[in-house]
């Protein structure tokens, strides 16, 4: 196991290497630069502004700058963002976009596993019709389109809940988008683990041990659930890393000051550094994650060995 976690994270190395590399020169072929503007500079003070910023040296020489700070853990000063590097951006949206999505993720798994096993126990009843219904709309009706409705009802009509904003982690000011993370997740996880706990509960050492006398309770939580739960771990990585880059909408949506507002707006100023800071987070995280859902298989499957 651990030789097998040892080559997976010298194996990432690479990877997060050739992302950046394509990301960083996707970038600077883009039209456009930072200090373009509707308000134009005069050329004294764009040379200043490029040579404080080593945009006057060769691109070759920018990315080996560029990832000798990287290497240091430095990403590098915002080009739009004056007096703030992107260390300091990113330290300060992300714990607003983990909270969020962490929150999401736990309530997600919680209530799409017991969603799932209902359903798959009670299969064609109100609990398994509901399931699946909650599925469906989960997958057809996008973020974009589920967060202003709930802002019309919540928000508008019955007023209970603020339509957007961030008050310093204020618990009212997070359940709506907390809210709408968990609808789309919990659709995917609750459909997944309804026909895999089907699949398993037809199984023959299921019927082995219905046969033994044993009650339902014992044999799904200590025979169906561990196998049952691989299809959902195996979901768990992308909807992590998906409840991150949904920031995009859900905090667009709601007006949080969280990575989805860095990535708008990096992207519009052409700010090479922030884009790629965060395209770093999201590849480190993504690699991470991915690591530990197939540490999670071992766990959960002994026949599974790296």
């Amino acid at each position: 196991m651990w030789s097998y976690t040892l080559r997976r994270l010298l194996a990432a190395i690479p990877t997060v290497w050739v992302v950046i590399t394509v990301c960083y020169l996707l970038l600077h072929a883009t039209p456009g630069g930072p200090f373009d503007s509707d308000r134009k500079v005069s050329a004294a003070v764009l040379a200043n502004l490029e040579a404080k910023y080593h945009l006057d040296l060769p691109l070759w020489q920018q990315y080996l700058l560029y990832f000798k700070g990287l290497l240091q853990g430095d990403l590098g000063a915002s080009f739009r963002y004056a007096d703030w590097s992107v260390n300091d951006l990113v330290a300060a949206a992300l714990p607003v976009s983990l909270t969020i999505g962490g929150i999401a993720m736990v309530l997600s798994v919680v209530i799409g596993v017991s969603l799932g096993i209902f359903a798959a126990l009670r299969q064609n009843s109100v609990v398994d019709h509901f399931v699946m219904l909650l599925g469906n709309m989960g997958s057809a009706f996008p973020s974009f389109v589920l967060g202003p409705v709930m802002i019309i009802i919540f928000a508008i009509a019955v007023k209970w809940l603020p339509a957007g904003g961030w008050h310093d982690f204020e618990l009212r000011f997070m359940i709506l988008p907390i809210a709408l993370l968990t609808l789309i997740n919990v659709s995917t996880i609750g459909r997944v683990m309804r026909g895999s706990l089907i699949e398993v509960m037809h199984s023959n050492f299921i019927r082995t041990a219905r046969a033994k006398g044993l009650p339902t309770r014992v044999v799904v939580m200590r025979h169906a659930l561990k196998p049952a739960l691989l299809p959902v771990v195996s979901v768990l990585g992308p909807l992590a890393i998906s409840s991150i880059t949904a920031a995009l909408i859900t905090e667009t949506v709601f007006s949080l000051p969280g990575l989805g507002k860095l990535i708008v707006n990096g992207a519009g100023n052409r700010d090479y550094t922030l884009v790629l800071g965060l395209v770093v987070l999201i590849t480190v995280l993504t690699v991470t994650l991915n690591l530990m859902v197939d540490l999670a298989y071992a766990w959960l499957d002994p026949k599974i060995r790296y």
